[in-house]
């Protein structure tokens, strides 16, 4: 395979803190890297060098002569007065291609991303849909090499599905910022992890999430390993030195200097070593021993007419385990400010249990003052935190969260998205629940941090409620899963392959087909499906700007105008050839389907 692009002895540092130092490596065509890390370890920075939006200190990148990058960033931001489809001629501007197949490149991806009105403002998009509109403006330009920091942020799971699809598809080379393991699984060709952890900073394999973490284990290990025999050199050496040898001979000398090495050698493997420690979070139940928790009779919804839940007819027992799926905007967080009180039915029944303990952690959660200290922050009162009926110093609590006590000073506006995740997570484990509510807990949060939460929240004894984009977290936690629909209604799925299965409109397997699953003929993707719901209304635009155009030509102004007339024409059967591809297109669909 070509290579794409090389980095070669990367470094970046900010302040007198260094991000990373030294990072090498290349892209071919065909890659699908997954870049990882900690919070702070400078993912996003080089994605930005490579992108040629940031400079490194020290390093050169160097890209293949000609080759198309696009970058789409973690946050989704647009112009005012610019609506979907500019957004993506946008992105085609500096391409090297016709007005035509300029035109039939916005219509694709406009299909398959699900974009049915390409007039709408841009700024007028939901989370969920600028981050689709972002990532189709990197997809419709057919880049060589694609640069994506969090992409699945503010997706709900169809648009991850569909953005897994559209990864597999494309022709490009990718390197993606994720902490979405499964993403990371079905999508990547190789991962990258950087991290302090490493000798040289990072640490790569080729393959998917899982090949990597059965490696980074044995790297670990060997490191573990080599720290045992480091100690033994090291306790001969020092045994040798206190013996009180004489550095007369150059002999003696080049062997205390070797010493010396081996010493340092060994401190910083014992620092690489110490720092593969997790956040300790732990919730905290009330220790209620009562079943029945609540129950939801008939409840149902409305804003504005728009009926956001019906028939919600559930009881809601102790130590269920709840995953709340449905699109953005179904009604997830309305239901779930329901259950909590703060939001009123329309219709229907809820009984609470007496003194029914709730906790919530909210998807938009409360901001956290930016001028107070991480100090301050995690103890408000002084420097003894209460929990579990106990006292312990406000720096033991911080590094059960991964803080250091040089951080507590610092004010909470220079921490990154994740640590004042964390920030907030240890005001929730203090809080004693019978029903712990979580709204996209993931949100800003690495992969380490993430492997923790869920962890604390598989031996949590209370009922959970979940809701996140985190399919990995739901098929780990979730004993059910509620799937609210567009209509208001809620399904209910054993685990989220079902669920997947039930989109997909595929039967329920029995236990002899599913080893011959994979031989079956694959018919329409998530992607597919999308474009093929969305087409007839792309083609109903493509007809109607063909028409206008055509209706133009007998305008006195365009009509007596040679230049002008002979424009119109062209442009005119530019749009005829693009609805004849677009109803090629919608052909090829429906005989796949």
């Amino acid at each position: 395979m070509a290579s794409i692009i090389s980095c070669d002895s990367l470094t970046k540092t900010y302040g007198i803190r260094p991000l990373f130092t030294n990072i090498s490596f290349g892209i071919d065509d065909g890659d699908r890297v997954g870049l990882i890390g900690p919070n702070g370890a400078g993912k996003s920075t080089l994605l930005q060098i490579i992108a040629g939006i940031e400079h490194a200190d020290e390093g050169n990148v160097v890209c293949r002569r000609g080759c198309v990058v696009a970058y789409a960033a973690q946050k989704d931001e647009f112009e005012e007065g610019l609506t979907v489809k500019d957004i993506l001629n946008a992105a085609l501007k500096d391409c090297q291609i016709d007005e035509e197949e300029k035109q039939i490149r916005v219509s694709v991806i406009c299909g398959k991303a699900g974009f049915k009105n390409t007039g709408q403002m841009a700024t007028e998009l939901s989370g969920g849909w600028k981050k689709r509109l972002a990532l189709a403006a990197g997809f419709v330009r057919e880049p060589e090499l694609l640069l994506l920091d969090e992409p699945t942020n503010h997706l709900d799971i169809e648009g991850i599905i569909w953005l897994e699809e559209m990864l597999r598809e494309t022709k490009s080379a990718s390197i993606i910022v994720s902490h979405d393991r499964y993403l990371l699984e079905r999508a990547m060709t190789r991962i990258i992890e950087i991290s302090t952890l490493y000798p040289d900073g990072y640490y790569g394999v080729s393959g998917v999430y899982s090949d990597f973490l059965m490696k980074r284990d044995e790297f670990m290990q060997n490191q573990i390993s080599y720290q045992s025999a480091l100690q033994a050199q090291v306790r001969q050496e020092v045994a040798w030195l206190q013996r009180g040898a004489r550095a007369r001979t150059t002999k003696a000398k080049g062997r205390i200097e070797d010493a010396m090495e081996l010493i340092s050698e060994l401190g910083d493997v014992k620092d690489r070593n110490n720092q593969q420690r997790k956040a300790d979070i732990n919730f905290s139940a009330s220790g209620r021993r009562t079943k029945k928790l609540m129950k939801l009779k008939n409840i149902k919804k409305s804003f504005a007419g728009i009926t956001v839940l019906k028939n919600v007819d559930y009881e809601i027992d102790s130590g269920m385990r709840i995953g709340l799926l449905g699109q953005n905007g179904s009604g997830k967080t309305t239901l779930l400010r329901m259950i909590t009180g703060e939001l009123p039915q329309d219709e229907g029944d809820i009984w609470r249990a007496d003194d029914l303990k709730i906790v919530y952690f909210r998807q938009h959660r409360d901001s956290i003052d930016p001028t107070l200290t991480l100090r301050q922050a995690l103890s408000p009162t002084g420097d003894q935190v209460e929990f579990r009926g106990s006292y312990m110093h406000v720096v033991t609590w911080a590094k059960k969260f991964l803080f250091t006590p040089e951080q507590l000073p610092l004010p909470v506006g220079e921490l990154s998205g994740g640590e004042r995740a964390r920030i907030h997570i240890s005001h929730l484990v203090r809080q004693p629940a019978d029903i712990l509510i979580l709204d996209e807990p993931t949100n800003d949060l690495d992969i380490p941090s993430l492997e923790v939460l869920e962890d604390s929240l598989a031996n949590f004894p209370g009922t959970l409620i979940l809701v996140t984009h985190d399919r990995y977290m739901l098929d780990k936690l979730s004993s059910v899963l509620w799937a609210l629909d567009e209509s208001g209604n809620i399904s209910e799925y054993a685990d989220f392959s079902q669920w997947e299965r039930a989109q997909t409109n595929k039967p329920e397997l029995k236990k002899e087909e599913k080893v011959r699953v994979n031989t079956r003929q694959k018919k329409l993707t998530w992607a597919e499906q999308r474009e093929l719901e969305s087409i007839e209304s792309v083609i109903l635009e493509a007809e109607e700007e063909a028409a206008r155009l055509e209706a133009s030509l007998i305008e006195p102004e365009i009509y007596s105008d040679h230049r002008l007339l002979n424009e119109t024409q062209n442009k005119m059967m530019t749009a005829q050839e693009k609805v004849r591809k677009l109803y090629e297109r919608w052909e090829e669909l429906e005989n796949k389907a």
